[in-house]
């Protein structure tokens, strides 16, 4: 390699990148790279590139290496970028091909914000749609079954004899021993309720209220007559009768 060839680079590489470029000696300089494009502001992404000539060059490919200055690189992307750019300098072997390699380079580091980006907004679209769903089926609620809710039935039945039970206990614990006693008589006395069903029954059974040879009497088998009869003996033994005589 001339060194004249590499000053000559070096000159170049200067006037393109002014604030860009450091260099290091006289075979190796690094160069701070940027995407072309700053599709997300708010997460900078910039990679400091350092290029290592061998003798060899410009016939020889030079050693690259890529940290990330500003933003996250990971394994995947930096192996990545790496192979590219060994593509493009083979491809530009037996040229100066440094303009060409940070070039590239900046192209790829567009294409891999863009990647992230779109990554980005697919992931928050998801999360979006999963916090959707979520809301739609808490106040949707869980489809009541047949099974289901035998099951709840149980279940709050339960719950509400064990409540009742303690609110129980609670109270008589708070009692004096004859306020218990009046509770526990008051507790054995049947309801209005229980009242209530006990006569209907009643009401239902004849037998109790019929005593035993009673007849019963048919008021149809009565002519008008013998009821006119009736009345009038009622009459005569229990009214006052007057006399025109004195």
């Amino acid at each position: 390699m001339s060194a004249e060839v590499l000053t000559e680079e070096f000159e170049v590489l200067e006037s393109i990148y002014p604030t860009e470029l450091s260099i290091v000696s006289d075979r190796e300089i690094q160069i701070d790279v940027e995407p072309d494009e700053a599709i997300d502001n708010d997460h900078p992404f910039k990679l400091q590139l350092s290029v290592h000539y061998p003798d060899e060059y410009p016939d020889s490919l030079p050693h690259l290496t890529l940290v990330a200055i500003e933003g996250e690189l990971e394994d995947t992307e930096h192996e990545a970028l790496l192979d590219s750019l060994t593509e493009v300098g083979e491809e530009n072997v037996g040229m100066a091909m440094t303009f060409t390699i940070v070039s590239h380079l900046r192209e790829q580091m567009t294409s891999l914000v863009r990647k992230r980006a779109d990554q980005l907004m697919a992931e928050e679209t998801e999360k979006e749609r999963l916090a959707i769903e979520a809301e739609e089926a808490r106040t949707r609620g869980t489809p009541v079954t047949v099974e289901s809710f035998k099951a709840w039935k149980i279940k709050f039945t339960r719950e509400m004899t064990q409540k009742k039970t303690k609110d129980e206990e609670e109270k008589l614990r708070a009692l004096s021993p004859k306020e218990r006693e009046e509770w526990k008589r008051a507790a054995t006395r049947p309801t209005g309720r229980q009242l209530f069903e006990k006569n209907k029954n009643l009401e239902h059974d004849d037998d109790s209220f019929v005593e035993e040879g009673a007849v019963s009497v048919d008021i149809s088998q009565y002519d008008r007559s013998q009821l006119r009869a009736h009345e009038d003996d009622d009459d005569d033994g229990d009214g006052v009768h007057f006399s025109d005589s004195d």
